[in-house]
């Protein structure tokens, strides 16, 4: 009798990744160990953002958006900015900008390193901000 050995590959998604997809699609829920608060967790809700908007899964789409609210941080909101924008998560962005209108956030967040690369990779955002800010 001939053995088989049906393994699927799948190289674009890391393995962690792909388990909180599958517990997701099953459960219509991200697993009791997925918590916001720390960069691990943060990192998670981005790489289950690109594969819900990769496969058009609307519902894990906006639970990581919500994630990724609760986890911002003034280490985090310049590069979440950009991650909202480029996978066009509007409701994100906006969280982005009303967590930098406060002065003393901005402040505190425009001298990290990730507004530094926000500033020179992306002007187009940074010029969104702008507006948004001189608006209030």
């Amino acid at each position: 009798m001939e053995s088989a050995s049906h393994v699927l590959r799948i190289d674009d998604m890391r393995a962690d990744v792909f388990w909180n997809l599958l517990h997701f699609i099953y459960t219509d829920s991200l697993p009791p160990e997925c918590k916001e608060g720390d960069q691990e967790e943060a990192e998670m809700a981005q790489h289950l953002m690109v594969v819900a908007d990769r496969y058009g899964m609307e519902r894990l789409k906006l639970i990581c958006e919500d994630w990724l609210c609760r986890c911002m941080n003034m280490g985090t909101a310049a590069t979440t900015l950009v991650f909202a924008d480029q996978h066009r998560c509007h409701w994100l962005k906006k969280a982005c900008f009303e967590f930098l209108k406060s002065p003393s956030m901005l402040h505190a967040v425009v001298a990290t390193d990730e507004f530094e690369h926000l500033a020179k990779s992306h002007p187009c955002v940074l010029k969104e901000l702008m507006l948004e800010l001189a608006a209030c």
